[in-house]
């Protein structure tokens, strides 16, 4: 899937089939269902998956869960915005 479509599927009721549970994730928060994004990573503990959870904590305001999930990800606590930091996922992702 291109990023574009991906974009375009959050009009849709569902996420698309066979996108992985870290991009589902994506799609529900962006879709403003943080409950349902977190939910999906319970099931899966990869990088990508800590990288979204990582997110979702820091989107909620829980920095201390949020940057233990970033550690688990491999990757750094960002300091741009909550918008910039889905973008960035989404499109690290999607490749």
């Amino acid at each position: 899937m291109q990023y574009d479509s991906f974009r375009l599927s959050l009009g849709d009721s569902m996420p698309p089939e066979g996108l992985s549970p870290a991009l589902v994730a994506l799609w529900w928060d962006a879709r403003g269902d943080w409950h349902q994004a977190h939910d999906v990573l319970r099931e899966d503990q990869n990088r990508d998956c800590a990288w979204v959870h990582a997110y979702l904590h820091r989107k909620e305001g829980d920095p201390v869960n949020a940057a233990f999930w970033y550690r688990r990800a491999g990757q750094s606590i960002p300091t741009g915005s909550l918008e910039e930091e889905w973008e960035h996922i989404a499109g690290e992702l999607v490749k």
